[in-house]
C-alpha cells in the first residue's frame, strides 16, 4: 500500500478505549500527545487530516460519577454534554502545541441521510480543511436517539471519508487487523495483510464483540471498509494502543489494508453520472468553453432553467442547441437558479436575500461527457 505520507487527505478514527483509561476514566494524555505529534507529521507532509473521535461519553461519565454498566439515554446524553467540552479542549491543547488549529463538528445519521444537511456538512468540512484546520468529528450524542444514530464511529468515519473525498482511512483499533477467526479464541487464526474484495466468506469471519468502551466490532469495520473503498478510499485497520500509532503504521506495523480500485474523485464522478437528473440548465457558449477548461458552472453563463430541483439534486447541463454536455449537483434550488441565471455573484444578495455561493455547479460535483472536466479552477 502507498505510505501515509503519499495521501492527500486522511481520516483517522479513534475509539474511546484508546483515549480513555478504562479503569480510571481519565484521558490517556501521553497517548494523545503522541497521536497529535503524528498528526503534525502528516500535516507537514502536505496531507489534510480529519479526526473522528469517540470519548465524550466515557470522559463525561467519569466526571459525573456515573458508575460502570449501561447508561440510560438521558445519562448518555448528559455525559456526552460534559465530555464533549473536555474532549475538544484536549485536542485543542494538544494539537495547538504543534501550531495546528482544531474545529469541532458534531453530526448524527440524519445529517448524512438528508441531502441539504449532508451538503452543509460537506461544505463546512471543505472550508475547514482549506484553512488548514484539523476537524474533530464525533456523533452528536447530546441529541442523538437510537433512530438517528450511527451507533459506532467506524461507519461514521467511513461516511466522513466519503464526504471529504479522503484517499485513506485509518481505523485505530484494539486489534491489528482482520483475522480468519478471533485470535483470542483460535491460535491458528491468521491476519490478512491486504483485502482487495470483501467477499461473503470474509464477512462471515467477522465477530461482533467490541471492547468495554467500544461499540464497534469487526462487522462494523467491514461495513466501513465497503463504504470507503466503494468511494475510492483505501482503509487500514491497525492496533492503536502503542504510542505514535500512525508512525508505526507508516513503518510497517501489522495492519489489514482494504484497497480501492479507483481514486475518490473518479468514484464520485461515477456516482454523479449514475444519478437521474431532476432538472436541467441551458448554458451559453462561453460557459460551455469554461467547463471544458475545468471551471465550475457560474450562474452568469446560464440562459434557462427547467424542472423542479432542490439544492444537492442532480441536474443536466445542456448547450443552447440542446446538446447534452453532462450533469452535476445543483448548489441552488430551481427557483433560486432561475432568479440568478445570467447574473453575477455580486448581485446574488439583492436577488436571493443572502450572498449565496459563487457556483451553480462546482467542478468537483460535475461530470462532462467525454471526460472534459479538468482539474484547475
Amino acid at each position: 500500500m502507498a505510505p501515509l505520507t503519499d495521501a492527500k487527505r486522511i481520516v483517522i478514527k479513534i475509539g474511546s478505549a484508546l483515549l480513555v483509561d478504562q479503569n480510571t476514566g481519565d484521558l490517556r494524555t501521553a497517548w494523545l500527545e503522541s497521536l497529535c505529534a503524528d498528526v503534525a507529521w502528516l500535516k507537514a507532509s502536505g496531507a489534510d487530516v480529519v479526526i473522528v473521535s469517540s470519548g465524550s461519553i466515557a470522559l463525561g461519565r467519569s466526571v459525573l460519577g456515573l458508575g460502570a454498566g449501561a447508561l440510560t439515554l438521558e445519562q448518555s446524553q448528559a455525559a456526552a454534554s460534559v465530555g464533549q467540552i473536555r474532549l475538544a479542549q484536549a485536542y485543542q491543547g494538544c494539537l495547538g502545541s504543534h501550531a495546528i488549529t482544531t474545529g469541532q463538528v458534531l453530526l448524527t445519521l440524519e445529517d448524512s441521510e438528508d441531502r441539504r444537511r449532508y451538503l452543509n456538512a460537506r461544505a463546512t468540512l471543505a472550508q475547514l480543511l482549506s484553512l488548514g484546520v484539523v476537524p474533530i468529528v464525533n456523533e452528536n450524542d447530546t441529541i442523538a436517539t437510537d433512530e438517528i444514530r450511527y451507533g459506532d464511529n467506524d461507519r461514521l468515519a467511513a461516511q466522513i471519508a466519503v464526504t471529504v473525498g479522503a484517499d485513506q482511512l485509518v481505523l485505530l483499533s484494539d486489534i491489528d487487523g482482520l483475522y480468519t477467526a478471533n485470535p483470542a479464541d483460535d491460535p491458528n487464526a491468521t491476519r490478512f495483510d491486504v483485502v482487495e474484495t470483501i467477499t461473503p466468506a470474509i464477512e462471515a469471519m467477522a465477530g461482533d464483540a467490541g471492547t468495554g468502551l467500544s461499540k464497534g466490532g469487526m462487522k462494523t469495520k467491514l461495513m466501513a471498509a465497503k463504504m470507503a473503498t466503494g468511494a475510492g478510499c483505501a482503509m487500514a485497520i491497525t492496533l492503536g494502543s502503542p504510542l505514535h500509532p500512525l508512525r508505526a503504521l507508516q513503518d510497517g506495523a501489522n495492519a489489514t489494508w482494504f484497497t480501492a480500485s479507483e481514486d475518490p474523485q473518479a468514484a464520485r464522478k461515477r456516482w454523479i453520472a449514475a444519478m437521474k437528473p431532476r432538472g436541467s440548465v441551458v448554458i451559453d457558449r462561453g460557459a460551455a468553453g469554461a467547463l471544458g477548461r475545468g471551471k465550475s458552472l457560474l450562474p452568469a453563463g446560464v440562459t434557462a432553467v427547467w424542472g423542479e430541483f432542490d439544492r444537492g439534486d442532480p441536474i443536466r447541463i445542456q448547450a443552447t442547441d440542446g446538446a447534452d454536455l453532462g450533469s452535476g449537483l445543483a448548489r441552488f434550488t430551481h427557483a433560486e437558479a432561475d432568479l440568478i441565471k445570467g447574473r453575477h455573484t455580486d448581485e446574488f444578495e439583492a436577488l436571493l436575500g443572502y450572498a449565496g455561493r459563487a457556483a451553480l455547479i462546482h467542478r468537483d460535483d460535475m461530470v462532462l461527457h467525454g471526460g472534459r472536466e479538468g482539474t484547475d479552477q
